[in-house]
Parts: structure tokens; C-alpha cells; sequence
């Protein structure tokens, strides 16, 4: 009988002793595990997000060789229209010359010009053109006789007047561009005047108008239309 009340009391002592909370070790043990989880998680999301940026920028790149080589193809068919790829530039040699202090096209090269601007404007309108395009700059240039103002407002002049030859009526035989065409033109090109700043090695070289290919960045917004009235107005540049 004295036996039994022993064993009883010292199981209840026993039982009372065993520590309730977990041990500081296992504690420990748990945080880390806890800690590792999440550091992978967030590792994983990082790792994704980088390869999503990697991948956009490659699809970007792509998207502007794509460009670069169908404005190749198109100046192709145009002789004495060269596309310089490294510097995003087609030049339109002397398809788009101009006499000494003159903005003055002939009849034949505003015709090359209408019929070479259709191809740019299929192009900036293809999936990869609507990506990456931004604007096509109308670029003019002098040679180096005259002052610097005056050379910068003939160099605009020569610039405005190919805008100008785009919209002015078709000769006799000319595919007139569409509406849509023009609103594209005047959506898509932008003019500007360098002087006689990159003159090329002879004054007649010199005399010029380029396009530059301008895209937009990888984090940019695609282009967007917007509506016009349609009424483009009238041509009235000074020069000869």
C-alpha cells in the first residue's frame, strides 16, 4: 500500500517537472527555417522579375533590327538612298541635294520623295515599327560658306521643304498619298536645321536633308494616334 502511494507521488512530481515551453535551441532552429523560407521566396521573385526585364529588353533590341533591316530593304529599291544603320540614318543623297543658298527641290525629287515615304510609313506602322518607333527627324544641312544663323535658317528651310513635298499636290501619272498617310506624316515626322554642322567632305554633299531614326525607350509607351482636322494648311518658305 505504502509502495503504491510512492509511485503515484513521484509520477505526479515527475510529470510537474517536465518543462512546458520549447527550448531556446529549438526556437532558434524554427526562426531559421522560417527565415530561409522567406529570403527564397523573395529570391525566386527577384530572380523572375530580372529575367522579365531581360527578356523585354532583348524583344526591344530585336524589334529595332527589325526596323533598322526594313529600311534597308526599302532603300534598296531607291538608288541613291543609303540607310546608315550604326548612326540611324537614311541618307537621301542627291535625291534630296539642294543648289548654293537654295531650299528649292526639283520636280524629281520631290517625286522620289513621295514615292520612299510610303515605304517608311508601312514600316513605322508594322508591329515592330508601332514597339519601338518614335519619330522620324527631317534633318538639313549647308556647306560651310555663309555665317551660322543664316546657314541654320536654310538648313530649316531645307528640312520644312521636304515636309512640304510630301503634302503638295501629285504630278500628272503620281499615286496621291491617302489621308491616312498624311495624318501619319504629320503624327510621325519631325524637322530640324544643323547649319554647316556635319558637312561632308565636298560643299555639294553638304547641301542635304537626312532622316534620322529616332526610337523610344525600352520603358516607353507605344505611339498613339491622335485625330486632326485634316486641313494641313499651305506651303509658303522664303529661298530661292
Amino acid at each position: 500500500m505504502f509502495g503504491a502511494r510512492i509511485g503515484v507521488r513521484k509520477r505526479a512530481k515527475d510529470e510537474a517537472e517536465k518543462p512546458f515551453w520549447i527550448s531556446f535551441a529549438d526556437l532558434m532552429s524554427a526562426l531559421m527555417v522560417l527565415f530561409l523560407v522567406v529570403m527564397s521566396v523573395a529570391l525566386a521573385s527577384i530572380t523572375k522579375k530580372l529575367s522579365a526585364g531581360e527578356e523585354r529588353q532583348a524583344q526591344y533590341n530585336r524589334s529595332i533590327q527589325i526596323v533598322l533591316n526594313a529600311f534597308q530593304t526599302a532603300a534598296d529599291s531607291f538608288p541613291g538612298l543609303k540607310v546608315d544603320t550604326a548612326r540611324k540614318v537614311i541618307d537621301f543623297g542627291y535625291k534630296a541635294q539642294f543648289a548654293f543658298s537654295s531650299s528649292q527641290l526639283s520636280s524629281d525629287q520631290q517625286q522620289s520623295l513621295r514615292a520612299f515615304v510610303p515605304k517608311i510609313l508601312e514600316i513605322a506602322n508594322s508591329n515592330a515599327g508601332r514597339d519601338v518607333l518614335k519619330r522620324m527627324v527631317v534633318e538639313g544641312f549647308t556647306d560651310r560658306q555663309g555665317t551660322y544663323l543664316s546657314n541654320l535658317n536654310l538648313s530649316l528651310e531645307r528640312s520644312q521643304r521636304v515636309l512640304c513635298a510630301l503634302f503638295a499636290r501629285p504630278l500628272s501619272g503620281e499615286s496621291p498619298l491617302t489621308s491616312g498617310q498624311l495624318q501619319d506624316i504629320r503624327e510621325l515626322f519631325l524637322v530640324g536645321g544643323y547649319s554647316f554642322n556635319s558637312a561632308k567632305s565636298t560643299a555639294a554633299e553638304s547641301r542635304r536633308v537626312e532622316m534620322r531614326i529616332e526610337f523610344r525607350g525600352v520603358a516607353d509607351s507605344s505611339r498613339t494616334s491622335v485625330q486632326s482636322s485634316g486641313d494641313y494648311g499651305n506651303c509658303a518658305l522664303g529661298g530661292s
